[in-house]
């Protein structure tokens, strides 16, 4: 019994001696972490500024490339950022306006109507009007039955007309038993001092007529021809009173082929 508390003295001795070393060790293991994890940390913080500061240097690298290459009297203000814009605007606007037309010069219009042609003079020819806000008209220009070149050019002219007679409509019962029914087309070159009139061409015939109690004919031509700036093209035609005024039976019109 007694050997048995030695020994259990002896042991409980022994353990409060060790403990204490224990608790150093512990102690000494937690430090040493402490300072591998701080270390750690710094490492880290150090090479996190390293980046920033490289990028920021090659950041400011280019920035002074850029200032360089512009001009030394350069100078970017707040009025100068504001005035680009509206600049760069104002010039669109402008290029916009100045853009040139890529269409091609060309008109065709109708017979204006009501037409007040009289049946007396059938020898003399009339020229027809044309109804040039019915029609269309594209970098050419209208005046006085005339259609008027603006851009010179190699042009093909064409012209239709249609003659017609009712009984029935006619109240004066003209004769037509024999009426002639001829178009022509005439050129007019407006760079000479005195403007004569150059026949480009003619086309129709004498009808005998009255044969029914409805008359119609119709005449259609058209040629090529080199027009310069400023002049003309119209048509004439003999009986006028007895032209059609059917927008799809008399027309006249040009368009550009080349230059």
């Amino acid at each position: 019994m007694a050997a048995n508390d030695y020994r259990a003295y002896l042991r409980n001795h022994i353990d409060m001696e060790e403990a204490p070393g224990r608790a150093a060790h512990t102690g000494s293991t937690h430090r040493a972490l402490i300072f591998g994890t701080l270390a750690v940390m710094g490492l880290l913080q150090v090479a996190s500024s390293v980046a920033i500061l490289l990028h920021l240097t090659g950041y400011l690298r280019e920035v002074d490339l850029a200032s360089a290459q512009r001009s030394p009297n350069e100078e970017m203000h707040s009025e100068t950022l504001i005035a680009d814009p509206l600049k760069s605007f104002k010039e669109r606007k402008e290029k916009c306006r100045l853009k040139k037309d890529t269409r091609m010069p060309s008109a065709h219009l109708p017979i204006k109507t009501p037409t007040n042609f009289s049946a007396k003079n059938r020898n003399a020819l009339t020229m027809i009007t044309w109804d040039d806000f019915q029609g269309l008209n594209v970098k050419m220009r209208y005046h006085d039955g005339r259609i008027q070149v603006d851009e010179a050019g190699y042009y093909y002219v064409y012209a239709k007309t249609c003659f017609r007679y009712a009984e029935e409509h006619d109240s004066s019962k003209e004769d037509v038993s024999n009426v002639q029914l001829f178009q022509y087309i005439y050129h007019e070159k407006h760079t000479q001092s005195v403007i004569t009139p150059i026949l480009l061409t003619k086309s129709g015939g004498t009808l005998q007529w009255n044969i029914a109690k409805y008359n119609m004919y119709c005449v259609e031509q058209g040629r090529g021809i080199q027009l310069n700036n400023g002049d003309g093209i119209y048509v004439n035609v003999s009986n006028a009173w007895l032209l059609d005024p059917a927008a799809d039976g008399t027309y006249f019109g040009t368009f550009k082929i080349s230059n």
